[in-house]
């Protein structure tokens, strides 16, 4: 207890703000590999650390070497191996921060024509693919697909993704709360513990997300169900209220959803008996 005491005197509130730091750069590292590959990579460095403590405890001289010529790389090797994950959380860090900007977000009328058109589609077992951007840009992405700058408007979302039209195959991208561009190509992921099942639409959606903070919305052809992929992870199988709850979620809108909590069956009945 005098100890805590002694340390508790002595210390300054530059100690302070380091511990504080220090303890807020493992926890965004732990965000950053949690649910990923990252982790099972970490427990193999973990074993060879082992390795290496016990080599040197042991005396076994040509394990010691092997790995003591292995660490001189180590840095190389992290590297090559954690190069998505760096290049996620360096995006993320250089984004804008939430509390500065609010213009990434999308209002609660966007996410509900978004939630729809994806009911539509899946109800029709029509494929599709949207990324909704949130701190991280996609311009790169936008750059490299079909200019739109339209407003979210579901019944332009079913048009894009039906068979007839020449950008069904690729990804919409809302930034903004509007359509930036549709027909866009994204990364595949490279993940080896994805499921060989996963048709190409998840794959790409999970690389994705693998690669900023987007969320993606999948739809399947072949089962009409609605999936997304957010940090990574792939939550399938979702009802057209489960995909409301994790996009407000996502958007840190829930407030907003409490106060709209119909289906979007219901909403279009009720706009259609306003019209009336």
């Amino acid at each position: 207890m005098a100890l805590i005491e002694q340390i508790l005197a002595s210390a300054r509130w530059q100690d302070l703000l380091d511990i504080l730091l220090v303890a807020f750069v493992i926890y965004r590292i732990i965000l950053l590999i949690r649910g990923t590959r990252t982790a099972q990579i970490l427990l193999g460095f973990a074993v060879l650390g082992g390795a290496y403590f016990l080599s040197r405890w042991g005396n076994l001289l040509t394990l010691n070497w092997l790995l003591n010529h292995f660490l001189d790389y180590l840095i190389l090797v992290i590297l090559i191996l954690f190069q998505d994950e760096i290049r996620r959380g360096l995006a993320q860090v250089g984004s804008q921060p939430r509390w500065w900007s609010h213009r990434r977000y999308l209002e609660p009328q966007v996410i509900e024509e978004v939630v729809a058109a994806t009911t539509w589609l899946a109800e029709r077992r029509i494929g599709a693919l949207l990324v909704l951007e949130r701190e991280t840009g996609l311009r790169d992405v936008v750059e490299r697909g079909v200019a739109l700058d339209a407003r979210v408007a579901r019944e332009l979302i079913q048009s894009i993704f039906m068979q007839s039209s020449p950008v069904h195959d690729g990804a919409m991208i809302i930034s903004g709360g509007r359509i930036a561009a549709v027909g866009c190509l994204l990364p595949l992921s490279t993940s080896p513990t994805i499921r060989k099942t996963l048709g190409t639409r998840h794959r790409a959606a999970l690389g994705m997300s693998e690669r900023s903070d987007a969320a993606v919305i999948v739809v399947s052809e072949e089962r009409g169900k609605i999936s997304v992929a957010w940090q990574g992870r792939l939550h399938e199988e979702l009802t057209p209220l489960e995909l409301r709850g994790l996009l407000y979620d996502m958007v840190r809108l829930r407030s907003e959803a409490r106060g709209m909590g119909q289906s979007p069956e219901k909403n279009g009945e009720s706009q259609e008996e306003a019209k009336k």
